[in-house]
């Protein structure tokens, strides 16, 4: 596939003009790192790791372990609920005016898993490589500073839509089992969908990130307002 063969060659021309090693990425059991860590093996091969980053429990858990089992990647495990919670609870006692809210909480696991690849990976001398894609980067379905923050990315122009398809291909070359780029993408929290949480599907999305169909309210509206996550930080220019 054409798309894959380009991927391919740009992973190919960074890792040269780098001098890039290795990679390490986080391994969700989703759609995306699992394309991620398939393409990257192809390119850095047995200098690859995959971190597994629950916050607390996680459900697929074993799907992340199996991916990794199944690709040959070098794969650990690090649990950081105890370090979340720590966080919340010294931020709220050490700042009476102002309780950590919902929202803010639902943000900070992201957060310290970017802390925690880019730690193992200044480490061992490689670079993180993201995982995310256009569809969620377009309405804004990310978090700053946290699975946003990577060196490199070879989905983040895929829409959800391509990505599941050159998965496919991918995962048939590797005998993975296709459920694992194939599974309705979860927001690992609330245990909904991220298509319940949005209310449209991303079909619909990546039709309009395409110009197929006409943006809706909602899709304008997130676009919007997510956009200082799309740009470099806000700066004054002389």
């Amino acid at each position: 596939m054409d798309k894959i063969r380009k991927i391919l060659n740009w992973l190919e021309e960074y890792k040269n003009a780098t001098n890039c090693k290795g990679v390490v990425l986080g391994i969700s059991g989703g759609k995306d790192s699992t394309v991620v860590a398939m393409l990257a093996k192809k390119i850095w091969g047995d200098n690859v790791v995959g971190v597994m980053m629950p916050d607390g429990g996680q459900v697929d858990l074993n799907d992340s372990v199996a991916i990794c089992n199944t690709l040959k990647i070098q794969s650990a495990l690090v649990n950081i609920g105890a370090i979340t919670g720590q966080m919340i609870h010294t931020i709220n006692s050490s700042v009476p005016f102002a309780n950590v809210s919902q929202k803010a909480i639902t943000n900070i696991p992201p957060r310290v898993r970017m802390t925690t690849l880019y730690a193992i990976a200044q480490s061992l001398g490689y670079r993180v490589i993201g995982t995310g894609n256009a569809s969620e980067a377009y309405i804004g379905w990310t978090t700053k500073w946290g699975d946003s923050a990577y060196d490199l990315n070879p989905i983040y122009h895929l829409t959800c839509t391509e990505v599941v398809e050159i998965g496919k291909e991918l995962a048939a070359e590797f005998g993975l089992d296709q459920k694992y780029v194939s599974k309705a993408p979860s927001d690992g929290l609330t245990g909904m969908t991220d298509e319940d949480n949005f209310g449209f599907t991303y079909e619909y999305l990546d039709g309009v990130i395409r110009g197929e169909v006409e943006s809706t309210e909602a899709i304008s509206l997130l676009h919007a307002m997510s956009e200082h996550k799309r740009i470099m930080p806000y700066t004054l220019k002389e």
